[in-house]
């Protein structure tokens, strides 16, 4: 007797399942079969048609197609505009340990920048100038020497290094080590909010379903230090317009800063190299112990 309508189709979801019951790797196993119960649910509960798994196809592969391996990822743009990459995130953080916010890492990350000194300026191009200072420290208050803090941000066009041919090598990107008493300090200019890349299927998806892709202003940083776990956030601009509806869900309130004006006679201005007006935002990172 054959089997017709839900019958069928769930006997098919258990079958796919059964075949990955003899995976040695346990956690593998868990992964596969779990992935294969959401996905048929997702498939069964839409009823999609022929065309619209055709287009899932078609979409997927045009995802893979637009990344370069080196700067473009645009998977990793997709994770991050469904919310996946925060979810991530979020269970892997999900204990206060009193270490500093995580957030996304992004598409745009390139392994290798400039070793910096302490202060030295990273902006080759135009913007408001800055400098962003502080310290980095265990949970319980004490300095981290010689941490590496790998930095990157945008310039005003909207647009990384790397992204934008025009642009120097390393412009706006960086790596800078805390001195003995775990200060920091990075000369740059104030970051500007920004649209993720809209030329991919990623875009694509945005407009279709009325989503603008606006990012709001911040500063990168992934931060190393022995001993210690890696810290992936951002530093946010307190007053950018789109903090409540980044189009990556990246923003967290305990990461915000204020680029507060400073005149050409402070006294940061001589230290590092301020002929005018500038900007200062102060910022204390704190690294969960490995």
């Amino acid at each position: 007797m054959s089997m017709h309508g839900n019958e069928a189709e769930q006997a098919l979801t258990e079958q796919v399942v059964a075949r990955f019951a003899n995976t040695s790797d346990a956690r593998l196993r868990t992964l596969m079969q779990s992935l294969v119960r959401h996905l048929h649910a997702f498939v069964s509960e839409v009823e999609l048609t022929e065309a619209e798994w055709f287009a899932a196809i078609r979409f997927l592969t045009e995802t893979g197609q637009m990344c370069d391996g080196v700067v473009r990822q645009e998977f990793i743009l997709l994770s991050d505009t469904l919310g996946v990459s925060m979810l991530v995130d979020a269970i892997n953080h999900r204990y206060a340990t009193g270490a500093t916010d995580t957030t996304v890492f992004g598409p745009f990350y390139i392994e290798g920048m400039p070793e910096r000194v302490y202060g030295e300026n990273m902006a080759f191009t135009p913007g408001v100038p800055a400098i962003v200072h502080g310290r980095v420290l265990t949970t319980e208050g004490a300095p981290v020497a010689n941490a590496l803090l790998d930095v990157w941000q945008t310039a005003e066009n909207g647009m990384y290094s790397g992204q934008d041919t025009e642009q120097p090598h390393g412009n706006l990107r960086g790596r800078y080590r805390t001195d003995a008493e775990g200060r920091y300090a990075i000369r740059t200019i104030v970051p500007v909010c920004y649209p993720i890349p809209t030329d991919g299927p990623v875009g694509r998806m945005l407009e279709a379903t009325g989503r603008h892709p606006w990012r709001p202003a911040h500063l990168h940083f992934m931060i190393t230090a022995p001993g210690h776990s890696t810290l992936v956030t951002h530093l946010f601009n307190r007053h950018d317009p789109y903090l409540d509806s980044d189009a990556v869900f990246g923003v967290k309130p305990s990461l915000q800063v204020d680029y507060c004006e400073r005149a050409a006679g402070d006294a940061n201005a001589q230290q590092f190299g301020f002929e005018g007006g500038f900007r200062e935002a102060c910022y204390d990172f704190v690294l969960e112990r490995a």
